[in-house]
């Protein structure tokens, strides 16, 4: 045991933590009321600093994705992250920090026998998020993970961001866990299509005719990326972006001096278009609307961000939609060369990017009704039916009393996690804060909450500089948060907001927070 001296208590504040180094280890101090605790340093999802976070209602919040710990015990509040937080042992000698370089080793509980199998369909961010917390929590039955593809889950909002920038290669896109990580939480793997999930007789058939009888299942398929129903959508560089496959077709035809076409003004279709302009590619979108993102950012954001693409180069064509695709050649050699638009002007493309949006993967339910866009419906604690839970995009779910679908990534992880206590029968229920995070041009934007109407927008700081926070409010409370550079008042508020905020008091907590910057 090596204890070291590390900082006084006078230089802990309440409302974040602070970065020290014991020995060879870095760790961040976090006041819990009048006690004080040591943990690693770094988010174990992405590696974030913490002490660049904040502490808000016992958590401690993660600048970058917001993942949220228990400041008493470091254990797991809120993904992204599937891990608790690493513990060092702390003792306070004459207004003295020490802490001890040697983790606190973790005990866990031995799990009681249990004959149940439960079953998650779709290894994603919220499946794995899934698998995870069951074992997390205690579940000792059998658990299948039924996916479609070979490898596990990966971070798929990482293809826009970095991967068609060329910053990471397909495969080296993060996996949400390592293999042996299945094998040592007995998390069954099972590579396959899904033909039927029959809810009445609890039973899951797959195409090649394997079937699985269940006590819980957990459908977490996500979506497929829409497709354009047009004459020449089915030439080889006509693509979508859900998969790394699906990334190393479009990096084969993205050379520099090449025309790339993005069909949609989509948050993937735009980060593309960013991340395309930064090897060379000429960009043109068709856009459906003047000012992307209006909707959900406001006109004022909306116009800084169409303004930064159209200085890096992306010409943005609106009005206009296009009508075929026409490419030369024959048979597995044929290229696509021409967009024709409903103008009839036509436009020369080696790469069509097409990004309107996904629909839900619920085609083999047999048994559920299924809403009019292909959603399940579910009750705020992911139900969907008789020992059916559902969870991410393809799940409605209510959120402040209407029913609503949140294709987020955090989200789906979120709703996996409650579905995972409710399976084991937990009664927990929704009351987080949507978020999600876009990046144009090496501007990072972090987006909170839910808004479709307001009334009232406040900016600290000028959105065109890509350094302010901007509060959605309707009818004086805070619906929703932008921010850009303003990583930590975002981690106090993705807690904060949990409960009812009003602007004021958001305004004096950020105020609070800058003046002891």
């Amino acid at each position: 045991m090596a204890m070291h001296r590390v900082a006084s208590l006078a230089d802990l504040r309440r409302d974040r933590g602070i970065q020290v180094e014991a020995g060879e280890k870095t760790v961040v101090l976090v006041r819990h009321g009048d006690e004080f605790r040591a943990y690693q340093a770094e988010c174990p999802h992405a590696g974030a600093p913490l002490a660049d976070g904040a502490v808000c209602n016992g958590h401690l919040i993660c600048p970058w994705h917001k993942a949220e710990f228990a400041i008493s015990d470091g254990h797991l509040c809120e993904p992204p992250a599937l891990d608790a937080l690493t513990r060092y042992p702390l003792q306070v000698i004459d207004d003295q920090i020490h802490v001890d370089d040697q983790a606190l080793s973790v005990e866990h509980d031995t799990r009681p026998d249990d004959d149940r199998c439960f079953v998650i369909i779709g290894a994603g961010a919220a499946g794995t998020a899934a698998a995870c917390a069951l074992r997390e929590k205690g579940f000792n039955g059998r658990l299948l993970l039924v996916d479609r593809e070979v490898a596990p889950g990966y971070d798929r909002t990482a293809l826009s961001k970095f991967v068609l920038a060329a910053d990471m290669r397909p495969d080296e896109t993060p996996p949400l866990r390592d293999d042996t990580f299945y094998d040592e939480n007995h998390i069954e793997r099972i590579e396959g299509e899904v033909m039927k999930l029959d809810v009445v007789n609890k039973r899951l058939i797959l195409s090649d005719g394997r079937r699985f009888a269940y006590d819980a299942v957990l459908i977490t398929t996500g979506g497929e990326p829409r497709a354009l129903p047009l004459i020449g959508a089915d030439l080889p560089q006509v693509l979508t972006l859900r998969s790394r496959d699906d990334a190393k077709k479009i990096l084969a035809a993205a050379k520099p001096g090449k025309q790339a076409l993005i069909v949609g003004d989509s948050f993937i279709g735009l980060e593309a278009a960013s991340a395309l302009r930064k090897h060379g590619v000429n960009v043109t979108v068709l856009a459906h609307h003047e000012v992307p993102f209006a909707d959900q950012l406001g006109e004022r954001i909306g116009k800084a961000l169409r303004a930064l693409h159209e200085q890096n180069g992306v010409l943005f064509r609106t009005h206009v939609d296009i009508s075929r695709f026409e490419g030369e050649g024959h048979g597995g050699k044929k290229r696509l060369e021409t967009a024709v638009l409903n103008s009839g002007e036509r436009l020369p493309v080696d790469l069509a990017l097409i990004g309107i949006g996904v629909s839900p993967s619920t085609q083999f339910v047999d048994g559920l009704q299924l809403e009019e866009d292909g959603s399940l419906s579910v009750d705020s604690g992911m139900k969907a039916g008789k020992d059916v839970w559902a969870a991410g995009d393809i799940a409605t779910f209510p959120i402040n009393g209407r029913p609503l679908r949140i294709e987020h990534w955090r989200l789906a992880q979120q709703q996996a996690r409650i579905a995972a206590s409710n399976m084991l029968g937990a009664e927990k229920h929704y009351s987080d804060v949507p978020y999600f995070w876009t990046f144009h041009f090496g501007k990072r934007l972090d987006y909170l909450g839910h808004a479709d109407e307001w009334d009232d927008i406040v900016y600290l700081g000028e959105p065109e500089t890509f350094e302010f926070l901007a509060l959605i409010c309707k009818q004086g409370a805070v619906a929703a948060v932008v921010g850009c550079k303003r990583e930590r008042e975002v981690a106090l508020l993705a807690e904060r907001m949990k409960q009812p905020l009003f602007k004021d008091e958001a305004l004096m907590l950020i105020k609070q927070m800058s003046e002891g910057a």
